[in-house]
């Protein structure tokens, strides 16, 4: 029931032409829509169901590439070609400097943004995927929920993050035929599942 106070993050990982981009964005076809659409369709129609007087609900969303180990703003065509940083907040916990959130009404508006994103996402060919992603991408939906209490005359206010992510695949250099700018990019895709791999671990160690 209280759906929007999850923090969530859905990541797609597998090796290069495996179809992660597939599942998270899907095609235009209402049959064959992928994780993303599904999600912020899904959520506009329960915001629709739960608006009332007393509760309200706004959505911000944000998109970025991690290319070569730096950090794009699909979202904002005056920042995509800056390499934004990675802060860490005191009690948020790590974030991206001046990556753009926007706000959105309903999954038009979002849909809308996707395809803009994906314009401006990092994709080559290569022996074994015509549009090799060659960029890990998160979508982000910031959802809030106010609600007013009567009794109290306060209102409550709470967050919800989910995190979206299609990472690139792992690729060997032989079987891609990879070479100068390409190779590059494979080796630092390689690095950082490697690293995220790492992480997990040490999370899931850290957890038992």
């Amino acid at each position: 029931k209280q759906w929007y106070q999850r923090r969530v993050a859905i990541t797609a990982g597998g090796q290069t032409g495996s179809g992660k981009s597939f599942t998270m964005m899907g095609t235009q076809d209402a049959n064959l829509k992928g994780i993303i659409p599904q999600t912020c369709e899904a959520m506009f129609e329960r915001i629709e169901e739960e608006t009332d007087a007393d509760t309200t609900f706004s959505v911000e969303v944000s998109y970025m590439e991690i290319y070569n180990e730096k950090v794009h703003d699909l979202l904002n065509p005056a920042n995509n070609n800056k390499n934004l940083r990675v802060r860490e907040h005191p009690v948020l916990g790590p974030y991206v400097e001046d990556l753009a959130k926007l706000a959105v009404q309903s999954y038009i508006d979002v849909s809308g943004l996707m395809d803009e994103g994906n314009k401006s996402r990092t994709v080559a060919s290569t022996n074994m995927n015509d549009e090799s992603s060659r960029s890990h991408a998160v979508f982000s939906i910031i959802l809030t929920q106010r609600k007013f209490d009567k009794p109290t005359g306060l209102t409550a206010e709470k967050v919800s993050k989910i995190s979206l992510v299609d990472l690139a695949g792992s690729e060997r250099a032989d079987a891609t035929g990879a070479t100068g700018a390409r190779l590059k990019e494979g080796a630092n895709i390689n690095r950082s599942l490697t690293t995220l791999g790492k992480v997990i671990s040490a999370l899931a160690e850290q957890a038992n």
